[in-house]
């Protein structure tokens, strides 16, 4: 995981599928850090997955 320029929260998995904990993991990880926006990024699936994520408290 890690912040591009302290605007966007990069989160790495290399999972055969995304679930709703991983999702979960990744909003909680954006208002701990009171960041705006990140991307749930999975390289471990036949296909590239990824999701946008927005805090609504931020």
């Amino acid at each position: 995981d890690f912040f591009v320029e302290g605007k966007i929260m990069v989160e790495l998995k290399a999972i055969i599928q995304l679930e709703d904990v991983h999702l979960a993991q990744a909003i909680n990880y954006l208002e701990a850090y009171n960041m705006p926006i990140g991307l749930l990024v999975n390289f471990g699936s036949q296909s590239l997955q990824f999701k946008r994520v927005l805090n609504k408290k931020a």
